[in-house]
Protein backbone atom coordinates (compact mmCIF):
# COMPACT_ATOMS: atom_id res chain seq x y z
CA UNK A 1 0.00 0.00 0.00
CA UNK A 2 2.83 2.72 0.93
CA UNK A 3 4.85 1.45 -2.35
CA UNK A 4 1.17 2.16 -4.58
CA UNK A 5 0.94 6.02 -2.35
CA UNK A 6 4.60 6.74 -3.24
CA UNK A 7 4.05 5.29 -6.71
CA UNK A 8 1.14 7.75 -6.85
CA UNK A 9 2.75 10.76 -5.23
CA UNK A 10 5.26 10.47 -7.43
CA UNK A 11 3.40 10.63 -10.86
CA UNK A 12 1.32 13.55 -9.39
CA UNK A 13 4.36 15.68 -8.51
CA UNK A 14 5.70 14.99 -12.52
CA UNK A 15 2.33 15.58 -14.03
CA UNK A 16 2.33 18.81 -11.84
CA UNK A 17 5.96 19.48 -12.91
CA UNK A 18 5.12 19.12 -16.65
CA UNK A 19 2.16 21.32 -16.22
CA UNK A 20 3.97 24.24 -14.37
CA UNK A 21 6.63 24.26 -17.04
CA UNK A 22 4.12 24.19 -19.85
CA UNK A 23 2.32 27.09 -18.42
CA UNK A 24 5.86 29.04 -17.99
CA UNK A 25 6.51 28.16 -21.64
CA UNK A 26 3.54 29.58 -23.03
CA UNK A 27 4.20 32.44 -20.85
CA UNK A 28 7.54 32.98 -21.91
CA UNK A 29 6.42 32.50 -26.11
CA UNK A 30 3.43 34.88 -25.80
CA UNK A 31 5.58 37.91 -24.10
CA UNK A 32 8.71 37.26 -26.15
CA UNK A 33 8.50 39.20 -29.48
CA UNK A 34 9.12 36.83 -32.03
CA UNK A 35 11.21 38.93 -34.75
CA UNK A 36 9.79 38.91 -38.30
CA UNK A 37 12.01 38.48 -40.87
CA UNK A 38 9.65 40.67 -43.05
CA UNK A 39 6.81 42.42 -40.70
CA UNK A 40 4.28 44.93 -42.20
CA UNK A 41 6.66 48.10 -41.88
CA UNK A 42 9.64 46.40 -42.87
CA UNK A 43 8.96 45.17 -46.17
CA UNK A 44 11.42 45.68 -48.67
CA UNK A 45 11.21 48.57 -50.37
CA UNK A 46 11.09 49.20 -54.07
CA UNK A 47 14.70 49.67 -55.44
CA UNK A 48 16.64 52.99 -55.06
CA UNK A 49 13.64 55.82 -55.75
CA UNK A 50 11.76 54.11 -52.59
CA UNK A 51 14.53 54.09 -50.08
CA UNK A 52 14.49 58.17 -50.70
CA UNK A 53 12.43 59.82 -47.85
CA UNK A 54 10.95 58.97 -44.61
CA UNK A 55 14.51 59.94 -43.46
CA UNK A 56 14.44 60.11 -39.17
CA UNK A 57 13.67 63.02 -37.27
CA UNK A 58 16.20 62.66 -34.32
CA UNK A 59 16.90 64.46 -31.29
CA UNK A 60 19.85 66.68 -31.01
CA UNK A 61 21.09 66.41 -27.43
CA UNK A 62 23.17 68.90 -27.08
CA UNK A 63 21.62 71.85 -28.57
CA UNK A 64 18.49 70.82 -26.84
CA UNK A 65 19.99 70.50 -23.28
CA UNK A 66 21.64 73.78 -23.70
CA UNK A 67 18.81 75.96 -25.18
CA UNK A 68 16.13 74.02 -22.86
CA UNK A 69 14.03 73.84 -25.66
CA UNK A 70 13.52 70.06 -28.11
CA UNK A 71 15.95 70.53 -31.18
CA UNK A 72 14.81 68.26 -33.68
CA UNK A 73 16.90 67.70 -37.02
CA UNK A 74 15.85 65.90 -39.75
CA UNK A 75 18.39 63.13 -41.02
CA UNK A 76 17.90 64.05 -45.21
CA UNK A 77 21.89 62.68 -44.78
CA UNK A 78 20.21 59.42 -44.75
CA UNK A 79 18.87 59.55 -47.85
CA UNK A 80 20.99 57.39 -50.58
CA UNK A 81 22.87 59.89 -52.44
CA UNK A 82 23.44 61.72 -48.96
CA UNK A 83 21.48 64.95 -49.09
CA UNK A 84 17.77 66.35 -48.97
CA UNK A 85 18.31 66.67 -53.11
CA UNK A 86 17.60 63.53 -53.50
CA UNK A 87 13.70 64.24 -53.02
CA UNK A 88 13.94 67.02 -55.16
CA UNK A 89 15.76 64.62 -57.84
CA UNK A 90 13.28 62.20 -57.54
CA UNK A 91 10.49 64.77 -58.24
CA UNK A 92 11.81 66.57 -60.93
CA UNK A 93 12.51 63.51 -63.09
CA UNK A 94 9.15 61.80 -61.84
CA UNK A 95 7.03 64.91 -63.14
CA UNK A 96 9.18 65.15 -66.61
CA UNK A 97 8.89 61.75 -67.86
CA UNK A 98 5.26 61.97 -66.86
CA UNK A 99 4.96 65.11 -69.19
CA UNK A 100 7.11 63.81 -71.79
CA UNK A 101 9.34 66.65 -71.32
CA UNK A 102 12.02 63.52 -70.85
CA UNK A 103 12.26 59.72 -72.04
CA UNK A 104 13.98 56.83 -71.24
CA UNK A 105 17.54 56.80 -72.35
CA UNK A 106 17.26 60.87 -72.21
CA UNK A 107 20.17 62.77 -70.19
CA UNK A 108 19.01 65.35 -67.74
CA UNK A 109 21.18 68.38 -67.61
CA UNK A 110 21.81 70.97 -64.34
CA UNK A 111 23.29 73.93 -63.00
CA UNK A 112 24.34 73.13 -59.04
CA UNK A 113 26.65 73.71 -56.59
CA UNK A 114 27.17 69.84 -55.38
CA UNK A 115 24.22 68.68 -54.59
CA UNK A 116 21.12 68.58 -56.35
CA UNK A 117 23.56 67.78 -59.10
CA UNK A 118 25.16 64.53 -57.00
CA UNK A 119 21.19 63.55 -56.17
CA UNK A 120 20.25 63.36 -60.13
CA UNK A 121 23.33 61.36 -61.28
CA UNK A 122 22.70 58.67 -58.34
CA UNK A 123 18.55 58.54 -59.10
CA UNK A 124 18.88 59.16 -62.98
CA UNK A 125 20.09 55.42 -63.65
CA UNK A 126 17.15 54.22 -61.82
CA UNK A 127 15.05 55.82 -64.36
CA UNK A 128 17.19 55.03 -67.52
CA UNK A 129 17.97 58.12 -67.89
CA UNK A 130 21.80 59.86 -67.94
CA UNK A 131 23.01 63.24 -66.68
CA UNK A 132 25.28 65.78 -67.31
CA UNK A 133 26.42 68.87 -65.13
CA UNK A 134 27.73 72.23 -65.00
CA UNK A 135 29.35 73.38 -61.04
CA UNK A 136 30.95 76.73 -60.22
CA UNK A 137 34.92 75.73 -60.18
CA UNK A 138 35.58 76.59 -56.52
CA UNK A 139 33.42 74.26 -54.79
CA UNK A 140 34.94 71.46 -53.01
CA UNK A 141 36.75 69.12 -55.56
CA UNK A 142 35.34 65.65 -54.47
CA UNK A 143 32.19 66.80 -55.77
CA UNK A 144 32.79 66.63 -59.14
CA UNK A 145 34.99 63.33 -58.36
CA UNK A 146 31.78 61.83 -56.81
CA UNK A 147 29.77 63.13 -59.70
CA UNK A 148 31.94 61.34 -62.27
CA UNK A 149 32.67 58.18 -60.06
CA UNK A 150 28.43 57.88 -60.31
CA UNK A 151 28.64 58.46 -64.09
CA UNK A 152 27.48 61.89 -64.81
CA UNK A 153 29.83 63.86 -67.41
CA UNK A 154 30.74 67.05 -65.37
CA UNK A 155 31.62 70.65 -66.13
CA UNK A 156 33.36 73.07 -64.04
CA UNK A 157 33.10 76.71 -64.96
CA UNK A 158 34.09 80.24 -63.11
CA UNK A 159 31.35 81.53 -60.62
CA UNK A 160 29.45 84.18 -62.59
CA UNK A 161 26.60 86.58 -62.27
CA UNK A 162 23.16 84.70 -63.61
CA UNK A 163 22.98 87.72 -65.80
CA UNK A 164 25.85 85.98 -67.55
CA UNK A 165 25.13 83.59 -70.66
CA UNK A 166 27.94 81.58 -68.95
CA UNK A 167 26.59 81.11 -65.52
CA UNK A 168 26.60 77.74 -64.82
CA UNK A 169 22.96 77.27 -65.03
CA UNK A 170 22.37 79.20 -68.20
CA UNK A 171 24.97 76.80 -69.60
CA UNK A 172 23.08 73.90 -68.28
CA UNK A 173 19.78 75.80 -69.88
CA UNK A 174 22.14 74.90 -73.08
CA UNK A 175 23.43 71.87 -72.76
CA UNK A 176 19.66 70.26 -72.91
CA UNK A 177 19.15 72.77 -76.36
CA UNK A 178 21.99 71.06 -78.32
CA UNK A 179 20.79 67.41 -76.72
CA UNK A 180 17.51 67.79 -78.04
CA UNK A 181 18.99 69.52 -81.17
CA UNK A 182 21.36 66.34 -81.44
CA UNK A 183 18.42 64.21 -81.21
CA UNK A 184 16.04 65.63 -83.43
CA UNK A 185 18.83 65.37 -85.81
CA UNK A 186 19.20 61.78 -84.94
CA UNK A 187 16.02 61.02 -85.67
CA UNK A 188 15.02 62.88 -89.04
CA UNK A 189 18.59 61.71 -90.72
CA UNK A 190 18.23 58.22 -91.80
CA UNK A 191 20.72 58.38 -94.71
CA UNK A 192 23.13 60.20 -96.06
CA UNK A 193 24.81 59.86 -99.81
CA UNK A 194 21.99 57.02 -100.14
CA UNK A 195 24.03 54.89 -97.20
CA UNK A 196 22.05 54.06 -94.15
CA UNK A 197 24.09 54.98 -91.11
CA UNK A 198 25.30 52.45 -88.52
CA UNK A 199 23.33 52.56 -85.20
CA UNK A 200 24.88 50.85 -81.99
CA UNK A 201 22.96 50.87 -78.85
CA UNK A 202 20.20 53.12 -80.74
CA UNK A 203 22.27 55.74 -81.97
CA UNK A 204 23.42 56.68 -85.20
CA UNK A 205 26.80 57.42 -85.64
CA UNK A 206 28.60 59.71 -87.93
CA UNK A 207 31.20 62.29 -88.49
CA UNK A 208 28.98 64.99 -87.62
CA UNK A 209 28.80 64.51 -84.79
CA UNK A 210 31.94 63.53 -83.21
CA UNK A 211 32.63 67.12 -81.45
CA UNK A 212 29.19 66.91 -79.62
CA UNK A 213 29.82 66.63 -75.72
CA UNK A 214 26.31 64.13 -76.19
CA UNK A 215 28.44 62.29 -78.67
CA UNK A 216 26.46 58.94 -76.48
CA UNK A 217 23.19 60.70 -75.75
CA UNK A 218 20.08 59.92 -78.25
CA UNK A 219 16.97 60.55 -76.83
CA UNK A 220 17.08 64.41 -76.34
CA UNK A 221 17.52 66.25 -72.90
CA UNK A 222 15.95 67.76 -70.29
CA UNK A 223 17.18 70.60 -68.25
CA UNK A 224 16.14 70.15 -64.57
CA UNK A 225 15.80 74.16 -63.95
CA UNK A 226 15.77 73.20 -59.83
CA UNK A 227 16.08 77.08 -59.02
CA UNK A 228 12.73 78.11 -60.76
CA UNK A 229 11.07 74.49 -61.35
CA UNK A 230 8.15 73.72 -58.58
CA UNK A 231 8.54 70.38 -58.72
CA UNK A 232 11.27 71.20 -56.31
CA UNK A 233 8.59 72.78 -53.77
CA UNK A 234 6.36 70.50 -54.48
CA UNK A 235 8.78 67.15 -53.45
CA UNK A 236 8.79 68.88 -50.18
CA UNK A 237 5.32 69.84 -49.82
CA UNK A 238 3.80 66.97 -50.02
CA UNK A 239 7.01 64.93 -48.66
CA UNK A 240 9.59 66.36 -46.30
CA UNK A 241 6.79 68.85 -45.09
CA UNK A 242 3.82 66.03 -43.92
CA UNK A 243 6.93 63.44 -42.41
CA UNK A 244 8.20 66.21 -40.06
CA UNK A 245 3.85 67.23 -38.66
CA UNK A 246 3.96 63.53 -38.35
CA UNK A 247 7.03 62.34 -37.17
CA UNK A 248 7.11 65.36 -34.46
CA UNK A 249 3.30 64.09 -33.17
CA UNK A 250 2.06 66.97 -34.66
CA UNK A 251 3.49 69.48 -31.85
CA UNK A 252 6.32 71.28 -33.13
CA UNK A 253 6.61 75.06 -32.62
CA UNK A 254 8.94 76.64 -34.89
CA UNK A 255 10.97 75.43 -37.92
CA UNK A 256 14.30 77.16 -39.57
CA UNK A 257 16.11 76.52 -42.36
CA UNK A 258 18.32 78.25 -45.24
CA UNK A 259 17.74 79.01 -48.71
CA UNK A 260 19.42 78.33 -52.13
CA UNK A 261 17.15 77.60 -54.32
CA UNK A 262 14.22 77.90 -51.69
CA UNK A 263 12.27 74.80 -52.26
CA UNK A 264 13.12 72.94 -48.55
CA UNK A 265 12.09 76.32 -46.58
CA UNK A 266 8.94 76.91 -48.86
CA UNK A 267 7.55 73.62 -49.13
CA UNK A 268 8.13 72.65 -45.38
CA UNK A 269 6.51 76.04 -44.44
CA UNK A 270 3.95 76.19 -46.51
CA UNK A 271 2.67 72.62 -45.68
CA UNK A 272 3.63 73.16 -41.67
CA UNK A 273 1.64 76.70 -41.90
CA UNK A 274 -1.22 75.06 -43.44
CA UNK A 275 -1.37 72.26 -40.63
CA UNK A 276 -1.25 75.16 -37.73
CA UNK A 277 -0.87 78.84 -38.96
CA UNK A 278 0.34 79.04 -35.29
CA UNK A 279 4.00 77.84 -36.79
CA UNK A 280 6.67 79.94 -37.02
CA UNK A 281 8.60 79.37 -39.81
CA UNK A 282 12.12 81.09 -40.04
CA UNK A 283 15.56 81.43 -42.57
CA UNK A 284 18.58 81.43 -41.59
CA UNK A 285 20.85 83.22 -44.41
CA UNK A 286 24.47 83.03 -44.76
CA UNK A 287 26.97 85.96 -45.64
CA UNK A 288 26.64 87.32 -49.31
CA UNK A 289 22.91 86.30 -49.43
CA UNK A 290 19.94 88.77 -49.82
CA UNK A 291 17.54 87.13 -48.33
CA UNK A 292 18.06 88.11 -45.04
CA UNK A 293 17.22 91.68 -46.62
CA UNK A 294 14.18 90.22 -48.57
CA UNK A 295 12.45 88.64 -45.78
CA UNK A 296 13.36 91.14 -42.97
CA UNK A 297 12.86 94.33 -45.11
CA UNK A 298 11.09 93.70 -48.28
CA UNK A 299 14.57 94.67 -50.08
CA UNK A 300 16.92 92.29 -51.82
CA UNK A 301 20.12 93.64 -51.01
CA UNK A 302 23.16 92.76 -48.96
CA UNK A 303 26.35 94.91 -47.80
CA UNK A 304 28.59 93.24 -49.90
CA UNK A 305 26.85 93.86 -53.51
CA UNK A 306 24.51 95.65 -55.21
CA UNK A 307 21.77 94.24 -56.86
CA UNK A 308 22.09 92.50 -60.01
CA UNK A 309 25.82 93.77 -60.02
CA UNK A 310 27.73 90.54 -59.01
CA UNK A 311 30.07 89.05 -61.19
CA UNK A 312 31.55 86.62 -58.29
CA UNK A 313 29.87 86.61 -54.77
CA UNK A 314 33.01 89.02 -53.41
CA UNK A 315 32.47 87.29 -49.92
CA UNK A 316 33.58 84.00 -50.64
CA UNK A 317 31.30 82.13 -47.83
CA UNK A 318 31.99 78.76 -46.80
CA UNK A 319 28.65 77.60 -46.94
CA UNK A 320 28.07 75.77 -50.22
CA UNK A 321 24.92 75.52 -51.89
CA UNK A 322 22.62 78.16 -49.60
CA UNK A 323 22.52 81.96 -50.02
CA UNK A 324 21.15 83.70 -53.11
CA UNK A 325 20.85 86.91 -54.56
CA UNK A 326 17.66 86.72 -56.80
CA UNK A 327 14.07 85.71 -55.96
CA UNK A 328 13.39 81.87 -57.36
CA UNK A 329 9.90 80.48 -58.05
CA UNK A 330 10.63 78.50 -55.76
CA UNK A 331 11.43 80.57 -52.87
CA UNK A 332 8.71 83.29 -53.69
CA UNK A 333 6.11 79.89 -52.45
CA UNK A 334 7.92 80.18 -48.68
CA UNK A 335 5.69 81.27 -45.86
CA UNK A 336 7.94 83.05 -43.04
CA UNK A 337 7.80 84.90 -39.94
CA UNK A 338 11.12 86.19 -40.00
CA UNK A 339 15.05 85.85 -40.57
CA UNK A 340 18.32 85.47 -39.06
CA UNK A 341 21.88 86.06 -40.24
CA UNK A 342 24.76 83.63 -39.96
CA UNK A 343 27.95 83.47 -39.96
CA UNK A 344 30.98 80.83 -41.52
CA UNK A 345 32.56 81.51 -38.39
CA UNK A 346 29.44 80.37 -36.54
CA UNK A 347 28.52 77.29 -38.67
CA UNK A 348 32.53 76.30 -38.53
CA UNK A 349 32.06 76.50 -34.61
CA UNK A 350 28.65 74.50 -34.65
CA UNK A 351 29.79 71.97 -37.06
CA UNK A 352 32.75 70.44 -34.06
CA UNK A 353 30.58 71.05 -31.52
CA UNK A 354 27.69 68.81 -32.92
CA UNK A 355 30.23 66.37 -33.95
CA UNK A 356 32.32 66.38 -30.13
CA UNK A 357 29.06 66.54 -28.35
CA UNK A 358 26.01 64.77 -30.69
CA UNK A 359 28.15 62.31 -33.12
CA UNK A 360 26.82 64.82 -35.69
CA UNK A 361 29.64 64.78 -38.89
CA UNK A 362 27.59 66.95 -41.10
CA UNK A 363 28.00 69.74 -44.03
CA UNK A 364 28.18 73.53 -44.08
CA UNK A 365 24.38 74.00 -44.62
CA UNK A 366 23.45 71.98 -42.16
CA UNK A 367 25.71 73.57 -39.53
CA UNK A 368 24.08 76.51 -40.70
CA UNK A 369 20.77 75.62 -39.76
CA UNK A 370 21.60 74.20 -36.74
CA UNK A 371 22.66 77.78 -36.28
CA UNK A 372 19.46 79.08 -37.03
CA UNK A 373 17.60 76.21 -34.69
CA UNK A 374 19.81 77.55 -31.58
CA UNK A 375 18.83 81.55 -32.65
CA UNK A 376 15.04 80.94 -33.06
CA UNK A 377 15.53 78.65 -29.38
CA UNK A 378 16.87 81.88 -27.65
CA UNK A 379 14.65 83.91 -29.06
CA UNK A 380 11.16 82.13 -28.38
CA UNK A 381 12.90 80.84 -24.79
CA UNK A 382 12.59 77.89 -23.53
CA UNK A 383 9.99 74.66 -23.30
CA UNK A 384 9.94 75.06 -27.36
CA UNK A 385 10.00 72.49 -30.38
CA UNK A 386 11.68 73.63 -32.97
CA UNK A 387 13.10 71.52 -36.20
CA UNK A 388 15.49 71.89 -38.69
CA UNK A 389 17.10 70.15 -41.67
CA UNK A 390 20.21 68.39 -41.82
CA UNK A 391 20.89 68.66 -45.83
CA UNK A 392 23.99 66.60 -45.80
CA UNK A 393 27.05 64.88 -43.95
CA UNK A 394 30.75 66.17 -43.86
CA UNK A 395 31.65 63.77 -46.78
CA UNK A 396 31.56 65.83 -49.74
CA UNK A 397 32.69 69.25 -47.36
CA UNK A 398 36.54 67.15 -46.83
CA UNK A 399 38.45 69.73 -48.98
CA UNK A 400 36.98 73.01 -47.73
CA UNK A 401 34.63 73.57 -44.78
CA UNK A 402 36.23 70.47 -42.72
CA UNK A 403 40.02 70.65 -44.10
CA UNK A 404 41.88 72.53 -41.46
CA UNK A 405 44.45 73.98 -43.80
CA UNK A 406 41.96 75.66 -45.86
CA UNK A 407 39.99 77.08 -42.43
CA UNK A 408 43.44 78.79 -41.43
CA UNK A 409 43.80 80.49 -44.26
CA UNK A 410 40.51 81.86 -44.14
CA UNK A 411 41.14 83.07 -40.49
CA UNK A 412 37.93 80.54 -39.51
CA UNK A 413 40.30 77.78 -37.31
CA UNK A 414 37.31 76.44 -34.31
CA UNK A 415 38.48 77.79 -30.64
CA UNK A 416 34.91 77.27 -29.27
CA UNK A 417 34.56 74.48 -26.36
CA UNK A 418 31.20 75.02 -25.85
CA UNK A 419 28.79 77.86 -27.56
CA UNK A 420 29.92 80.73 -26.46
CA UNK A 421 30.25 81.81 -29.78
CA UNK A 422 26.17 81.87 -29.91
CA UNK A 423 25.84 83.66 -26.25
CA UNK A 424 25.63 80.56 -24.77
Amino acid sequence: MASVRTTGAFVAAISMSIVLFSYFLSNYRSKRKTPSPLSKNKKPRNGLIHAVGNTPLIRINSLSEATGCEILGKCEFLNPGGSVKDRVAVKIIEEALESGQLVCGGVVTEGSAGSTAISLATVAPAYGCKCHVIIPDDVAIEKSQILEALGATVERVRPVSITHRDHYVNIARRRALEANELASKLRKTEKIDGKVLEQINGCISDGEKKGSIFSSYCSGGFFADQFENLANFRAHYQGTGPEIWEQSGCSLDSFVAAAGTGGTVAGISSFLQEKNPNIKCFLIDPPGSGLFNKVTRGVMYTREEAEGKRLKNPFDTITEGIGINRLTQNFKMAKLDGAYRGTDKEAVEMSRYLLKNDGLFLGSSSAMNCVGAVRVAQSLGPGHTIVTILCDSGMRHLSKFHDAQYLSEHGLTPTATGLEFLGI
